[in-house]
């Protein structure tokens, strides 16, 4: 089988353990994945993709495209994926020949086009509670509900809105590049065909909602963990750990900020007003590489990092907030786009960490205030320590497995 995963780390990862708990049952799993990832997991066959997420987000149009809301994230995904969609779809193509079922995201189709051009079953992955229901908005929708009927329509809103993006590309794509018809729309076609979904989403985060068919599973997070635990971490960063209290992790994954010096500045200040240390992921030193009271790395495993935190600030992208939550430390969540302020809403309404701070907002005053109520307040550090148990005592690997056998494609 083929997993398909397009986007940054935060996606990719939970495909390698998906694609590690499949292999664990005796199947064949291949993932077709950005090659800067080649190396998160050993055991599977991993097919790169020249698309590089990463380098997407640092340039000019992809910073210009995390300042957009629910108009411009989808404008603005026809706008940088379209020059590079003739390529991307000809290597997935060429990865899923021979394949006999297809794991896919909902955007573009992906799933949907695979199995009809190789002829096998295809399953959806959604990384955010993405189907239709009248419980919250479209997490693209950065408002907490529309109402009950608002909060329904907003799904058709957002799929249609997409498919008037997005739609004449993918059928001039089908025709060209696959011998394939034109469809209407991947999103309704895969609601018509009741196209089973895989939503690696804990339970204790977003309660699966009644309206939901049964062909939605919400199986819980998939996680590496037990591949992580196994990486030392860079010296300085075990050494700067074992030095002092725990710090405050402070990381904005493949987003990239208008000004990366200036973000630094406004972090490693709020953190010292707060009188706290802190772990600082991906921000450029500056001039305060050789702080006593920092640690700068590069990519640690989230898995194994957060547990030693006092609490992580990040740009809530739904694997670094499913991982937060998972360790047991409050979370403060800067989010940038997409559906990132709905989970800086979902981490306030557990109670496992105060209201979101958009990052287009974050100040020193700010910050400082997010980051000492997440440290010292009890209810925060209570709530997260429930959550954190609760979610390490789930299997969303294996739920997601049996769902899959369950629907009769495996």
């Amino acid at each position: 089988m083929s997993i398909l995963a397009f986007g940054s780390r935060g996606d990719t990862q939970p495909c390698a353990a998906l694609g590690l708990g499949l292999r664990a049952r005796g199947h064949q799993v291949t993932i077709v994945a950005p090659g800067r990832y080649a190396g998160l997991v050993d055991g599977l066959r991993y097919v790169p993709i020249s698309v590089d997420p990463v380098r997407i987000m640092e340039s000019e149009e992809g910073r210009a495209w995390s300042r957009g809301g629910v108009t411009g994230f989808l404008t603005g995904f026809r706008r940088i994926v379209e020059p590079l969609a003739e390529r991307l779809v000809s290597e997935v193509d060429a990865a899923c020949a021979g394949t006999g079922l297809v794991l896919a995201p909902a955007l573009g189709g992906f799933g949907q086009h695979m199995s009809e051009r190789h002829a096998v079953p295809h399953a959806l992955l959604h990384f955010q509670p993405s189907e239709p229901t009248k419980r919250f908005p479209n997490p693209l929708v950065p408002l907490a509900t529309l109402g009950a009927l608002g909060n329904r329509a907003s799904y058709a809103l957002v799929e249609r809105l997409s498919w008037l993006l997005i739609g004449r590309m993918v059928n001039r794509l089908r025709g060209r590049l696959l011998g394939l018809g034109p469809t209407r729309s991947c999103f309704t076609a895969a609601r018509r065909s009741r196209t089973p979904v895989l939503c690696g989403v804990s339970p204790a985060i977003v309660a699966r909602p009644a309206d939901w068919p049964a062909y939605v599973h919400l199986t819980g997070s998939w996680h590496l963990d037990l591949q992580a635990l196994d990486q030392p971490p860079p010296p300085a960063l075990a050494a700067f750990l074992d030095a002092g209290s725990p710090p405050v992790y402070v990381g904005f994954g493949s987003m990239a900020p208008a000004d990366p010096d200036a973000l630094t500045h406004t972090v490693v200040t709020a953190l010292r007003r707060a009188g706290l240390r802190g772990v600082l992921q991906g921000l450029p030193p500056g001039p305060y590489g050789a702080a006593g009271d920092l640690c700068f790395t590069g990519e640690v495993p989230h898995g194994w990092l957060f547990r030693r935190m006092a609490a992580v600030v990040h740009h809530g992208g739904a694997g670094t907030t499913a991982a937060g939550l998972r360790a047991g430390v409050p979370s403060v969540i800067c989010p940038f786009f997409s559906d990132q302020p709905f989970w800086g809403a979902r981490v306030a309404s557990l109670g496992a960490g105060p209201p979101p701070v958009p990052i287009r907002k974050l100040t020193v005053p700010a910050l400082e205030r997010s980051v000492i109520r997440a440290v010292q307040d009890d209810e925060f550090r209570g709530r997260s320590r429930e959550l954190g148990k609760v979610m390490r005592g789930e299997d969303g690997v294996g739920r997601a497995c049996e769902a899959l056998a369950g629907q009769g494609i495996l």
